[in-house]
């Protein structure tokens, strides 16, 4: 999903990421692991140093300044590095150490790390993700909150074909234009076929603007994320996945061991306890739909359940 790109993806991401994205606290470039590192040495506030990288896109850099928030309150030195770019990026930073945290989404995770993982639930996920991470990686507490993937479309298709869940969709994929992020078809094209028999007449990548090609009809069913404000906006309607095509997608800390402290930990499991899938849904609002900041929007958050 949102959230792995292919190879073309990459390299453009991490040329961005040198030219434009020189973080949001340390400046610099994002992705250099000498002047990220972080320090073995605590401040005065006895919290440690914690280095937060975020995918390049809106909630992962809210989530991102949640985590930074939390942190600075409980005595930890934060640099946040907002925006570097796709997984294959971050996750090699958090791997060397150039990151401590990264706010991930399980399923994705471990999809990124096992191609062949069929695992669907949140227990299940999280248990093979203990497993196949690498020695230097580890995840904290998974949060109730999902973004997980969907196949939306709107309420007059769904209405005019009797479509409810993604199995309906096989009798008139092959009429429909498919649209996603970049890496969507590579990812999804044969899962569909086999598990849903979906066929689509055109695969389009349309990225951010998937929800808004759906409501104009560039395409027909699209991969928009069920915290994105514009389903409902647009009118458009997740269609359900009986069969778990789509994993689990809990938010959860993906973590540097040696650079993590018990403050780190104990603080980001807070976070993960009272973070939800609807406050996910109510602050991508105000950042999507009133243009609010996310540092914003994150500390608002924070303050009303009391971690700020």
């Amino acid at each position: 999903m949102r959230r792995k790109f292919g190879t073309a993806a990459v390299l453009l991401s991490a040329a961005l990421a040198l030219t434009a994205c020189g973080g949001g606290g340390g400046g610099g470039n994002p992705l250099d692991t000498t002047s990220a590192a972080p320090s073995g040495s605590a401040p005065a506030g006895g919290g440690g140093k914690a280095v937060i990288g975020s995918f390049d896109f809106d909630e992962s850099v809210l989530l991102g300044s949640i985590y930074a928030q939390a942190l600075e309150a409980k005595g930890v030195q934060v640099e946040e590095k907002p925006r570097i770019g796709s997984r294959e990026v971050v996750f090699d930073q958090v791997k060397s150490g150039g990151l401590t945290i990264v706010p991930e989404y399980n399923g994705n995770l471990l999809s990124f790390i096992d191609l062949k993982a069929t695992a669907a639930t949140t227990d299940d996920v999280n248990a093979a993700l203990k497993e196949k991470l690498p020695p230097e990686l580890e995840v904290l507490d998974s949060s109730p909150a999902e973004d997980k993937d969907t196949l939306s479309v709107t309420k007059e298709a769904q209405a005019k074909d009797s479509l409810t869940t993604m199995e309906d969709l096989a009798k008139v994929s092959k009429n429909m234009i498919v649209g996603g992020p970049p890496e969507f078809k590579k990812r999804w094209e044969a899962r569909f076929k086999e598990v849903y028999g979906l066929e689509f007449k055109e695969w389009k990548p349309t990225g951010p603007t998937t929800a808004d090609a759906i409501k104009d009809g560039t395409i027909q069913v699209g991969n928009v994320f069920s915290t994105d404000p514009k389903i409902a906006a647009n009118g458009l309607v997740a269609l359900q996945d009986p069969k778990n095509i789509f994993p689990a997608q809990n938010v959860t800390p993906l973590l540097n061991k040696a650079a993590a402290t018990d403050t780190v930990k104990t603080v980001l499991n807070g976070v993960s306890a009272k973070l939800t899938t609807q406050s996910l849904l109510d602050m991508m609002q105000k950042i999507s739909v009133n243009k609010d900041e996310p540092a914003t929007v994150a500390k608002e958050w924070l303050t009303t359940n009391g971690l700020g």
